[in-house]
């Protein structure tokens, strides 16, 4: 999580890349982002959320318990930081208060994905202390959900995983680290720490792509299986799932300023950006494998979702080395392409969400080319 245009704008000022033509696509996209939101607030109900739009062209509805469901209150919080807009300042409240009963939730890691998103943002902009409470109880729970014999945050609790984890897990673990420095309790960034290790160790191939899933034998912590969820085979390198990794290694080298942990980070921004499949507008498909498998494009839309969080964390890695300006300049070219008329929504439109053209989980025929709301929340962030 980072102040919404805060590294755009100081990034732009130390690159000095920007002449004043080359932003009309930042402030067109801002328009439709406030237009956006602020329909959206309108439309829907605190509590349910919009996460996706169905095939039939409904609104695919997330309750509390949901593990997007804080996605749509941080875009808000996000908006009213970008444009200053009060109005967007009240709905992001309305919405984050009615997320309160997540801070129960103590079977998922996607504890941060609720309530950081939502509530970590609404403490950071506003400073409003009423957010403390539901913060620090999700905390907590996530950290009972770290096992220092394994080394890492248990994932999962459903399915036939015995102590699964998957690579979107390096996602949450910002959330130990703000724990541990508001509550000054090291157990926290340890936790972080350790989680982070035990991943770089067996989550990644030799050419620094990640696996989706790494279970573990609970009594021994052994590996026992390294598979996937949503990608389109074990060994395949599922978008988004690359697009964690990227984040969360920058993010924890901003925490923790652990040397191990930014070596990795530019080794999977590497894996990215490098990679033959990469389209030119780099927007990846939903898998970079998959056009080696399904060669046509009805079985390789791309996600606007992974390209919006690849965005985000290489704007956090720009900021981390003494030459960001590739990463820098990468992430600008994702952010101009997914504001384009051909991922941009028109205002008014697209269920009243920013993105179009993202991807869930293919293999399971879910949200296949449809807006997501955590797909519009990192590109607010970014």
């Amino acid at each position: 999580m980072k102040k919404v245009l805060t590294i755009f704008f100081i990034s732009a000022l130390t690159f000095k890349s920007y002449a004043q033509q080359e932003t009309q696509w930042f402030s067109k996209a801002t328009r439709v982002v406030e237009l956006q939101l602020k329909k959206a607030a309108s439309a829907y109900s605190p509590g349910k959320n919009p996460r996706s739009v169905n095939p039939d062209g409904t609104v695919r509805l997330a309750p509390y318990k949901d593990w997007t469901t804080g996605f749509f209150p941080g875009s808000l919080w996000y908006g009213y930081e970008l444009t200053g807009d009060k109005t967007l300042a009240a709905d992001a409240k309305r919405f984050t208060l009615a997320l309160d009963s997540a801070r129960y939730i103590t079977n998922t890691h996607d504890v941060g994905f609720m309530l950081y998103c939502s509530y970590g943002n609404a403490y950071r902009i506003t400073g409003n202390k009423e957010y403390l409470p539901a913060l620090e109880d999700g905390a907590k729970h996530l950290l009972n959900r770290f096992d220092p014999k394994i080394g890492v945050i248990r994932s999962w609790d459903f399915a036939w995983w015995n102590y699964p984890v998957i690579i979107d897990n390096m996602m949450n673990l910002e959330y130990l680290y703000w724990a541990s420095n508001f509550l000054k309790q090291p157990s926290y960034g340890n936790a972080a720490n350790a989680h982070a290790l035990t991943t770089l160790k067996n989550h990644f191939r030799k050419d620094y792509s990640s696996y989706h899933v790494v279970d573990y034998d609970p009594k021994t912590g052994k590996v026992i299986r390294k598979a996937t969820h949503q990608g389109l085979t074990d060994e395949s390198a599922w978008a988004r799932g690359q697009a964690w990794g990227l984040y969360g290694y920058a993010m924890c080298y901003a925490n923790s300023k652990d040397e191990r942990f930014l070596e990795q980070a530019e080794h999977i921004a590497a894996f990215i950006m490098n990679h033959p499949k990469m389209p030119k507008d780099k927007v990846p498909a939903w898998d970079f494998d998959v056009h080696n498998a399904l060669d046509t494009a009805e079985r390789a839309p791309r996600d606007a979702s992974a390209a919006a969080v690849i965005a985000s964390g290489l704007l956090e890695l720009s900021t981390q080395v003494k030459d960001g300006k590739k990463y820098f300049t990468y992430a600008e070219d994702i952010l101009k392409s997914l504001s384009s008329d051909d991922y941009l929504a028109k205002p008014g439109e697209n269920k009243y969400f920013i993105l179009k053209h993202s991807v869930g989980a293919f293999l399971y025929n879910s949200e296949i080319d449809t807006p997501l709301d955590y797909a519009d929340y990192y590109y607010l962030e970014a």
